[in-house]
């Protein structure tokens, strides 16, 4: 595993591993133990320019060849993750600290999508539209839109850049990917390595390892780029979307959210349990798709919050490399203090703590908070860590109106006994995603993936990914003469 974390801690650009000529180091730290892991100098504006001029070089003969030829690049690149996977898994838990089940379920994911990759270039298709003037054709072509900037979050690294650069590459595409800071090699370097070695053409897939410190807005900004696929926090995306109009480019943003796990009144008690603890407390939380919220219905609220703190005080907390650990570190010490902060301020609010868990270094155990005043702001925002705020409600119209009390509409759940109670009450959340008897947590590779209100723009997976990644041309033939009125 080490060996990843020395080999790759460079900058990938045109086909060639090189280091950052910037004045400073991005270190990379495992968020369990403190480890260093990795120094990688950062990369200039210089080298987002470069990385970018060589996407464009690469992608115009690449986005000539046999899609059955970009195909096979993918067919290899799930083979060599497959062979790989075990030690994939050490540096997710390294660097990331996330826990063994949590390292599977991305790797799990990650195959999935590159499936879907990989039949997604033979996906495009054309069309013929009749037009009113005789003797006109008119084609539609499917065409790539050249560069795609995909900058990718720290809490799924590998499979949320993969998942952007994949389906662009399979596409006709070329790629720059800017991964978080925090996780470099998962997020970046790894991904190219694997396409590398996959047999990708030098300069289709660069990755610039970097800061906004150093590079400002260079890397949404740069001409080059048709679209930006942006994952990550409702502040940071609406600055890209902004830059992004500013620049006539197109942006996909996958943002936050404010899920709600709702339990009505004949739901089965001891699955919604087990759904909302897994929904709230998945990779410590830092899932957007996390349940924030879990509303009961006062009817059956005390057998179901007494379950859920009693399954909440059975989560194991500490070293990610035990497979026995379901709550290993946050990412860093500012996400740390962030969420312990949070707990005492709706504490100082009037909530009431059934659970409150400690903080030391990086290592947040699970908290359940509730009583929280129903104005106050925390119910409103997103809690990228391990706590849940429990509410109840009265009544299915009330349960709409508190799940929908908030900015962020990405996904949510209810738990009910009639399959079309809970059809109907999903209808009326406004979410881009929600699920009736099941978790809040879901991705699939051929499922609109995608939020409403401030959880983002656009939509990810499957056909989708056409709409994301390609762009529509109208060539018109006239067959034989036209007429003009002068």
């Amino acid at each position: 595993m080490s060996s990843y974390f020395t080999d790759l801690a460079q900058q990938y650009i045109d086909g060639e591993w090189r280091p950052g000529t910037g004045s400073w180091d991005i270190i990379d730290f495992n968020p369990y133990d403190g480890e260093k892991l990795a120094s990688i100098t950062i990369a200039t504006v210089d080298e987002v320019d470069d990385a970018y001029q060589a996407a464009a070089r690469a992608q115009k003969q690449w986005a000539t060849t046999n899609p059955y030829a970009r195909r096979a690049v993918f067919e290899k690149a799930l083979r060599l993750i497959e062979d790989r996977e075990q030690e994939i898994a050490e540096v997710i838990i390294a660097e990331l600290g996330g826990t063994r089940l949590k390292a599977a379920f991305e790797l799990h994911l990650a195959k999935e999508f590159l499936r879907e990759a990989v039949h997604l270039a033979l996906r495009p298709e054309g069309r013929i539209i009749p037009s009113p003037v005789d003797g006109k054709e008119n084609r539609v072509y499917r065409v790539p839109v050249g560069v795609v900037g995909v900058i990718s979050p720290f809490n799924f690294p590998f499979l949320l850049s993969l998942k952007s650069v994949a389906p662009a590459l399979a596409l006709g595409n070329a790629v720059v990917l800017k991964p978080h800071q925090n996780t470099p090699i998962c997020g970046g370097s790894l991904v190219a390595k694997i396409l590398e070695d996959a047999g990708l053409p030098a300069g289709l897939l660069n990755v610039v390892i970097t800061d906004i410190a150093e590079i400002g807005d260079a890397f949404i900004e740069h001409p080059v780029p048709k679209v930006i696929s942006f994952t990550g926090s409702d502040k940071v995306g609406r600055h890209v979307a902004t830059v992004c109009a500013s620049n006539f480019k197109r942006s996909v943003l996958e943002l936050g959210g404010n899920s709600a796990l709702v339990v009505l009144d004949d739901a089965d008690i001891d699955y919604a349990v087990d759904a909302a603890v897994f929904s709230r407390y998945v990779h410590q939380g830092q899932v957007c798709m996390a349940a924030n919220r879990v509303l009961v219905d006062r009817s059956v609220a005390d057998e179901f919050t007494g379950k859920f703190v009693a399954k909440v005080k059975s989560l194991k907390a500490g070293d990610p490399r035990d497979p026995e650990t379901v709550i290993g570190p946050v990412i860093n010490s500012s996400q740390a203090e962030a969420i312990s902060a949070t707990v005492e301020q709706a504490i100082a609010e009037g909530a009431t703590a059934l659970v409150h868990g400690t903080t030391t270094d990086n290592l947040v155990e699970p908290s359940v908070l509730t009583g929280l005043p129903a104005d106050s702001p925390l119910l409103k925002q997103e809690v990228f860590g391990p706590v849940a705020f429990l509410a109840t409600f009265d009544g299915e119209e009330e349960a709409v109106r508190l799940v929908n009390d908030t900015p962020y509409g990405l996904s949510g759940a209810v738990h009910t006994g009639n399959i079309e109670r809970g059809v109907a009450f999903a209808k009326q959340i406004d979410t881009g995603m929600f699920h009736v008897n099941d978790g809040t947590v879901h991705d699939e590779p051929i499922v609109p993936f995608g939020g409403e209100k401030h959880s983002g723009l656009g939509r990810l997976n499957g056909e989708t990914m056409l709409d994301a990644f390609t762009t529509m041309k109208w060539i018109s033939v006239q067959h034989g003469r036209s007429g003009f009125p002068f």
